[in-house]
């Protein structure tokens, strides 16, 4: 691997301050889902240890953690509900500021993109009755996705609350701060897009409406744990898990209305994953926002210290969010600034149980 040129090291690796967050460097680590918690979503050893080796990163943002166990996505997820969970992340926050890291919860609600036989209730929920394309992997197997319960406009300010209170439990538990999940298909992103969100009251239709929601969460956590200890994750075009947006010109108009509604909230960040972070629609949304933004350069590629430089290098944007190299390096920001070899990720141990593929990457050995 050859160095980058000096200028872009300079950027990449120079510190940043977000909202109410002194960073040390501008690698941030990605939200990952591991699913190595307890059954209870409590985290559990391994959980700590996982974030402890890695508190190297500018920051750490932690998997999707639910606020509330109807948002449940996957199996072994950890929460941010119950007194348990909370001592549990307590353990994980404490080991990363050990280690002299930062560390936000990525609060998660799933919305459809769940199952019954996964979070424990006898539906799930969602902007409108339309179910997820595929099956989701659950306590009990592979079950297709259940047609939503479509939130009625009286239960929103409930799930609003959802939100806030495990947001609150996020600082409760040590965490600096949070980032709201509104992107990859759940619960936010649902009502986003027009092609999971056929609402007809005020939260459907227009692109302003549809965004609606998302503005009532965020300023609701804002001002429930103050802006500069909140951020806002989005993916405009992801098209995954049946949130399609197809439409250039909607998009653009949704994510907007977005963007211009919670940039005078002043806050910590917004984190957009796009495939396109030099183009005119993250660029747009950048200069929108006029605060810090985070940019993730891929979902199904890997994102090479090439990228991260040429986005710190190019001023795309502050910082850069980064997922398998951080899974497979523990110490990514020291072998990124040397230059040295990395850890390949090993897939097949991404969401199974235990240390293997976890924590037992091997750090750079002098």
């Amino acid at each position: 691997m050859q160095p980058q040129r000096q200028e872009t090291f300079v950027d990449l690796f120079s510190p940043l301050t977000l909202g109410d967050l002194e960073l040390d460097n501008r690698l941030v680590m990605a939200p990952l889902t591991r699913s190595r918690s307890r059954l209870d979503g409590v985290p559990n050893d391994d959980v700590v240890e996982y974030y402890r080796q890695r508190a190297s990163m500018g920051l750490i943002v932690s998997e999707g953690v639910y606020p509330s166990s109807i948002g449940q996505g996957f199996v072994r997820q950890p929460g941010l509900e119950t007194p348990a969970q909370i001592a549990g992340w307590q353990r994980v926050t404490d080991a990363v500021h050990a280690e002299g890291g930062l560390i936000v919860a990525q609060v998660m609600h799933a919305g459809r993109v769940t199952h019954p036989e996964t979070t424990g209730h006898d539906h799930v929920v969602a902007p409108s009755a339309i179910a997820v394309d595929g099956v989701s992997r659950t306590y009990t197997g592979k079950h297709p996705y259940p047609v939503p319960h479509a939130l009625g406009t009286d239960e929103l300010p409930g799930v609003v609350e959802e939100f806030v209170r495990g947001s609150r439990n996020a600082i409760e538990a040590g965490f600096d701060g949070v980032e709201l999940h509104g992107a990859n298909g759940y619960l936010l992103h649902e009502f986003l897009a027009s092609s999971s969100n056929q609402r007809t009251d005020a939260y459907g239709g227009s692109p302003a409406n549809r965004a609606r929601f998302v503005i009532e969460v965020v300023a609701a956590v804002a001002a429930a744990i103050g802006a500069g200890r909140t951020g806002l994750r989005i993916s405009p075009e992801h098209n995954v898990q049946s949130t399609l947006e197809t439409d250039p010109e909607d998009v653009a108009a949704t994510y907007g209305a977005l963007v211009d509604a919670i940039a005078p909230l002043g806050l910590a960040a917004l984190s957009i994953l796009h495939a396109d972070p030099s183009g005119p629609l993250v660029q747009d949304l950048r200069t929108r926002f006029g605060g810090p933004v985070l940019l993730n350069t891929g979902f199904q590629t890997i994102t090479t210290l090439d990228d991260a430089a040429s986005v710190a290098g190019n001023g795309w944007g502050d910082a850069v969010v980064v997922g398998r190299p951080a899974i497979a390096n523990p110490d990514l920001v020291r072998r990124w600034r040397e230059g040295l070899p990395l850890n390949e990720p090993d897939s097949s141990t991404f969401y199974t149980e235990g240390p293997a593929g976890y924590t037992d990457y091997p750090f750079w050995q002098n």
